[in-house]
């Protein structure tokens, strides 16, 4: 059932595959007889300096892939001087990230309740995060037919079973989190979701309180309750694109919501150069969606971004081993961005652009 969760997306997974094969369709341009002897990786967005443009994207649920996950992965990202972004709905809270690790950058979905709201985003800055994620491409819950199927949205007594016995047969992972991993809550908005209770409940909560009435106007509403930088997420269309831009946001996310949203719908990487394009320097774009690599992180910053944010990689690797695994995989991702721009001559991920593109 988790790893249905990460691994899938919606209806027939067609944007879900397209993310990732048309990161492989792209062609790098290899390049030779130039110096690559010292090779840049750093940059800085929103006042904050990355090892490399890559930050943990926020992933649902993370505290049920390992024990207090969400905490386990900010650790890594802080090791590997990237940033964490934790999600409305992580096992984690906003203050128990903080503490274990450094503050996140907080994801900010909005629910019905506006007052409850205005005390997360209080939290959120009062814990010192350094940048808001305003996820708007959820207002409602695209059909993810292999949770339907496996039992995470429907409950019958029949799949409550298959999901004890799937539970039991993994014994590792029932001492380390389901007995030791507690509480399985969703930690930032515990409070308002007292009427979840256990996790095949999920989304019926979500389709309970998230809100599709959102609108521009929300996003004035939460600029009046949050004094730092604010990011749009979820933006797969050139004049939602320029709206941001008028709106006076300070980036955007590129994405499709990893193929969990709306099948049918373009790739990230494939609306990327359009959209990048459309705001030119008015705020900076990132993208998320189909990253496997580093050289799929060189590939969007030439296609336009510039920064990626990477999630089910991340997801993947704690699962595996928890916070090791988190930080082996941002190693492999260092060292694969280090040999592309090596090979393309592109010595400082500030410089990437079309040109090294075929």
């Amino acid at each position: 059932m988790l790893f249905d969760y990460i691994d899938g997306g919606s209806y027939a997974e067609r944007t879900l595959a397209a993310n990732v094969a048309d990161f492989e369709r792209m062609q790098l341009r290899q390049r030779v007889l130039r110096d690559v002897s010292s090779l840049e990786t750093s940059t800085t967005l929103f006042g904050q300096r990355l090892s490399m443009p890559v930050a943990l994207a926020p992933v649902g649920l993370a505290g049920m892939y390992a024990r207090r996950g969400e905490a386990q992965a900010a650790r890594a990202a802080r090791s590997a001087g990237v940033p964490f972004c934790l999600s409305t709905v992580g096992v984690c809270s906003i203050e128990e990230v903080a503490k274990a690790a450094a503050p996140p950058w907080f994801q900010l979905y909005m629910i019905r309740d506006r007052g409850f709201m205005a005390e997360v985003l209080a939290r959120a800055a009062e814990a010192g995060c350094p940048v808001l994620l305003f996820t708007v491409d959820l207002p409602v819950g695209g059909a993810r037919y292999r949770d339907a199927r496996n039992g995470m949205i429907a409950t019958t007594a029949v799949q409550r079973l298959a999901q004890a016995a799937d539970g039991l047969a993994h014994p590792a992972w029932l001492w380390d989190v389901q007995a030791n991993g507690g509480p399985h809550t969703l930690g930032t908005v515990a409070g308002s979701a007292k009427d979840l209770k256990r996790l095949v409940e999920f989304f019926g909560w979500i389709g309970r309180n998230f809100d599709p009435s959102i609108t521009w106007r929300d996003l004035d509403w939460i600029r009046e309750r949050w004094s730092g930088p604010v990011v749009v997420k979820g933006v797969l269309d050139q004049a939602d694109a320029r709206a941001c831009a008028e709106a006076g946001v300070d980036g955007i996310v590129v994405s499709n919501h990893g193929g969990r949203q709306l099948d049918g719908a373009p790739s990230s990487i494939s609306a990327l150069p359009a959209i990048s394009d459309a705001v030119g320097d008015r705020l900076s774009v990132i993208v998320d969606g189909g990253v496997r690599s580093g050289l799929d992180v060189l590939k969007a910053l030439a296609s336009g971004a510039r920064a990626c944010l990477v999630g089910r990689a991340w997801a993947w690797s704690l699962g595996a081993r928890g916070e090791a695994g988190v930080v082996h995989m941002l190693q492999i991702l260092r060292q694969e961005l280090l040999v592309a721009m090596a090979l393309t001559a592109c010595t400082d991920v500030a410089l990437a652009g079309g040109d090294l593109l075929v």
